[in-house]
């Protein structure tokens, strides 16, 4: 087996998931009451839904290890501005940012409980209109959120039941979602990884 360093320096760069001009392989997701998903100032704008807005990937899904990162902001509103839903442990698993009221971080779902319930769960304060560097670190056996390059949320996958919400499963393989708020996405990469 490879050294670290050298399974790093192996890794494939990271690719652009979105030119910041159109959508491309993005497709709005149908939730029923979702927003309007447009471009806006080079971003894809997640406006207001009731309850969700979101995209989904239609393209190569990653896998089974990746980095997807990019940049979120809550333009308007008090809940999640990026939940991003990723392919795990052959399930799925939802990275909430900023739910619960606007503060809450954590995975959804592990063991049938959410972000607000898990051991993954903590606050942060986000403020409106400045961008975060959000990412998210998946191999078969654990899964890591990120913030700002500080992991956020951390779980170790062995013996745990991995899924997503309900309301998320459109999400799937590979999402981003805001809940009854106005959110930007921009800068979006996909680093697959040995």
């Amino acid at each position: 087996m490879l050294p670290a360093a050298a399974r790093q320096a192996a890794a494939p760069a990271p690719v652009t998931l979105f030119d910041g001009k159109t959508l491309g392989a993005w497709k709005p997701v149908s939730f029923g009451g979702e927003g309007e998903v447009s471009i806006v100032e080079g971003a894809i704008r997640l406006d207001r839904g009731n309850d969700l807005t979101g995209v989904v990937w239609t393209g190569k899904v990653p896998g089974p290890s990746f980095r997807v990162q990019m940049e979120a902001r809550r333009v308007d509103g008090s809940d999640f501005f990026c939940a991003v839903t990723v392919p795990v442990a052959g399930s799925h698993c939802t990275f909430v940012v900023g739910g619960w009221g606007g503060t809450v971080v954590g995975f959804s779902s592990l063991d049938g409980l959410d972000a607000s319930e898990n051991e993954t769960s903590h606050t942060v304060p986000f403020v409106d209109h400045r961008w975060y560097r959000v990412a998210v670190d998946v191999t078969p056996t654990r899964i890591q959120g990120l913030i700002d390059d500080k992991v956020e949320a951390e779980a170790v996958l062995a013996g745990r039941e991995v899924d997503v919400r309900l309301e998320m499963l459109p999400c799937r393989p590979l999402g981003i979602a805001s809940w009854r708020t106005v959110s930007d996405i921009r800068a979006l990469t996909l680093q697959e990884r040995a």
